[in-house]
């Protein structure tokens, strides 16, 4: 049997698109800025704004609230205590651009209509001096969520009680466990406990951690994959770097530039390569991409 299947209840095969390792991590990461992470324990539909998890009223006022403004993920604590509705929720505001985090407390997922997106300090949350790590386990989106997130989860939360939560889809379960990285907006995939252990150790001082990093969702695909070029490179040389220290600038064709927050540059020439076998989602069929990387 192949590292791409397993058995099922039934006893037949079921393919695990995660499984499938063919591709680079490198520029794949869930591209955003703003995030409104909202405590809710109840259960997530296949998209958490199809209406199955709201109901379609408040669910459309969601999305034009949302559309343009901010990227919405549901959170909870992992294991049982994650399932348990309090009469407040928890509701996080990532604003990643400045690397900065506010917590409020809500009575519903209705009071998010009620926030100012456009920028931190005003909605009267706490600022919070501490990261957030996601780990998506949206079983409903794709099975591999819950088969390697969930543990994931679970074991990381018993280290790190206070700052690791069960989220909603991240983009990219093909790389579970796939994570995110609060406040700077960094995701992470195909993450063992030792590595993500590591990887949240560090982020208690704003360290980068390169292994496993996807790229910072503030960047397009090619920015994204250039920066962490200029970072396996920092880092192999033994320069301290943290998760604000770079800065790409693509132009949308040409070199990358990368700024370092001392004035460095590095100029980091892409090409695109294609990519076979990729399985985007459980019991998809294998299919070609072309993927950015260093030339």
């Amino acid at each position: 049997m192949s590292t791409a299947e397993k058995i099922g209840e039934n006893g037949a095969t079921e393919a695990l698109c995660s499984d499938v390792c063919v591709e680079p991590l490198a520029g794949s990461a869930k591209q955003e800025s703003v995030y409104v992470l909202f405590e809710w324990p109840g259960g997530w539909s296949h998209d958490i704004l199809d209406g199955g998890t709201f109901t379609p009223e408040l669910t459309a006022r969601l999305k034009d609230k949302l559309d343009g403004q901010a990227g919405l993920q549901l959170i909870r604590r992992p294991g049982r205590a994650g399932r348990q509705v309090g009469s407040v929720h928890r509701c996080y505001l990532v604003w990643a651009e400045h690397g900065e985090m506010e917590m409020l407390l809500l009575e519903g997922p209705e009071d998010i209509l009620n926030l100012d997106l456009s920028g931190p300090g005003r909605n009267g949350g706490g600022e919070l001096d501490t990261p957030l790590v996601l780990v998506c386990t949206h079983s409903k989106r794709d099975k591999c969520c819950a088969i390697k997130g969930r543990p994931l989860a679970a074991q990381l939360g018993e280290i790190f009680p206070a700052i690791v939560w069960e989220t909603s889809h991240t983009k990219g379960h093909r790389f579970a466990p796939s994570v995110l990285l609060m406040p700077w907006g960094y995701s992470f995939g195909r993450l063992n406990l030792e590595a993500a252990r590591e990887m949240t150790k560090r982020a208690l001082n704003g360290s980068y951690f390169y292994p496993a990093n996807r790229g910072r969702g503030l960047y397009s695909q090619r920015g994204q994959v250039a920066e962490l070029e200029v970072a396996r490179r920092l880092i192999e040389a033994g320069e301290d770097l943290g998760y604000a220290d770079l800065r790409p600038t693509d132009a949308g064709s040409g070199p990358v530039r990368v700024t370092h927050r001392d004035g460095r540059h590095w100029d980091i020439e892409l090409v695109q390569r294609e990519y076979d076998g990729i399985v985007a989602s459980c019991g998809k069929e294998p299919k070609s991409s072309l993927i950015w990387e260093v030339a």
